[in-house]
């Protein structure tokens, strides 16, 4: 499967924003997508997770009452809405997916057999 990852751009400390992970080429029906992001010299950071089948969220403690994970089974996509974003939300984020994840394993990066180019976020002052 090929992810893609938009709705990065530059925002106002506070304010929000929405990526969106598209998958061509199947489905993500049986598939748990996470997002990630990352800062230069720092290792790739869990953001969020979602089991498609159930529809089961998890949440770094970060960003937990914040950001939203959630699916769009019409449109194939998963969501991420951002709201109250501060300047250390400022990274690289990334979507990723894996048909075999076990749920210990969803806030690790090496569980995830797809990934989709990133797509920058810049929280301002």
């Amino acid at each position: 499967v090929q992810l893609q990852a938009s709705g990065g751009g530059l925002v106002q400390d506070g304010g929000s924003l929405r990526l969106s992970c598209a998958a061509s080429g199947r489905t993500f029906s049986g598939y748990t997508v996470g997002w990630f992001r990352q800062t230069p010299g720092k290792e790739r950071e869990f953001v969020a997770g979602i089991k498609w089948s159930g529809g089961s969220t998890y949440y770094a403690d970060s960003v937990k009452g914040r950001f939203t994970i959630s699916r769009v089974s019409a449109e194939n996509l998963v969501n991420l809405q951002m709201n109250s974003l501060r300047l250390e939300d400022t990274a690289v984020y990334s979507c990723a997916a894996s048909r075999t994840i076990i749920t210990s394993s969803i806030r690790r990066p090496s569980a995830y057999d797809y990934w989709g180019q990133g797509t920058q976020v810049t929280v301002s002052s």
